[in-house]
């Protein structure tokens, strides 16, 4: 009977066993094609002070890895992998898959390579009180297999115009990652800064925002430093945009922002108005479509001037991108004027 009651204890442990591994999976290096062997995996898990990691295993030869920890369902989990100082991170909301997790990690070089700044945005803002508040917006793809990473010189460089006072507000949002702060750093150049943050295979957007002096009806001047295929201008509704070497593209039918595509490494232009309120927006479609037909139409502007699709689709995400400047170009404002008034 002892011998049974062993046997039937033995066997429940077995097939207890997958339960208690909780997340497993394997990591592919896609640099070079080949399993990432004995790198570290850790589990992180939502608690007081965020997330935060909780377990952690090595990758055997396959790059495969099993970390005995149940991740409960009540919370979001991620598990983390670091190469060559790039962090990579695999989300796991709840309810989703633990096991065979598929992690891809990619070889990190100081060179850009494939990476480049392929659509470069300036919205101008005046708020009609003697400050402008400028956002900027850059989509750097990597078509590469490897990421770049320069702790030294950055993996981007942007104008920052005297009036800023060197205060900047950068994020930086990775391919399928979310916005983070971005650390910045001055460079040899005058009012020439870096943003450290690297640029992994895929699409990376910085988003800046600044605020400067503004008096309607004066140059306001800026460079392009970035090497950037396509730079355009944005004014919103509510503001008047004029100067040398712009092209015309027409209005955003949505936000009624007006766009410019800018010939050349540097602008000067002048603004007068202030932002106003975007149109509000209306639940029923016959009016959507009325809309979308009425007025210059940036998607009938754009083959006509560029003769590329892919830069409609580039353009409409970039307006997209620079939505997410406006939701902290507040605080930014705001602080400068608290600074100018102190």
């Amino acid at each position: 009977m002892s011998s049974l009651f062993r046997t039937w204890t033995a066997a429940a442990i077995l097939a207890a066993a997958p339960l208690m591994a909780a997340v497993t999976g394997t990591v592919t290096n896609r640099t070079t094609g080949k399993p990432q062997a004995a790198t570290t995996v850790t589990l992180y898990k939502f608690g007081q002070g965020g997330m935060e990691p909780v377990a952690e295993t090595k990758t055997d030869a396959q790059g495969n890895f099993t970390i005995n920890q149940d991740p409960d369902g009540r919370g979001p989990a991620m598990v983390r992998v670091e190469i060559d100082s790039v962090i990579y991170n695999h989300m796991m909301p709840p309810g989703s898959p633990t096991t065979g997790v598929m992690l891809s990690v990619y070889n990190a070089s100081r060179q850009p390579g494939e990476a480049k700044a392929g659509k470069h945005m300036i919205l101008f803002q005046p708020d009609g009180n003697g400050r402008m508040t400028v956002n900027e917006t850059y989509l750097v793809e990597n078509k590469g297999k490897t990421a770049w990473v320069d702790p030294v010189n950055g993996t981007l460089h942007f104008y920052l115009p005297a009036d800023a006072k060197g205060q900047v507000e950068v994020n930086a949002t990775a391919p399928d990652g979310m916005p983070v702060p971005v650390p910045v750093d001055k460079t040899s150049k005058p009012d020439v800064m870096m943003a450290k943050f690297e640029c992994k295979p895929g699409e990376t957007r910085f988003d800046l925002s600044y605020s400067v002096p503004y008096t309607a009806g004066e140059a306001y001047s800026g460079k392009i430093v970035s090497s950037d295929e396509n730079t355009y201008l944005v004014a919103p509704n509510g503001v008047t945009l004029q100067g040398a070497n712009l092209q015309d593209l027409g209005q955003e039918p949505r936000s009624q922002s007006h766009i410019f595509g800018l010939s050349g490494t540097a602008y000067s232009v002048k603004l007068s108005g202030a932002a106003a309120a975007a149109p509000a927006a209306t639940s029923d479609a016959g009016a959507a479509d009325q809309q979308s037909d009425s007025g210059p139409q940036i998607e009938a502007v754009m083959p006509r001037l560029y003769a590329k699709a892919k830069y409609i689709v580039a353009l409409a995400l970039g307006i997209l991108a620079l939505g997410f400047a406006l939701l902290y170009r507040a605080p930014v404002a705001k602080e400068t004027n608290e600074r100018g008034r102190g």
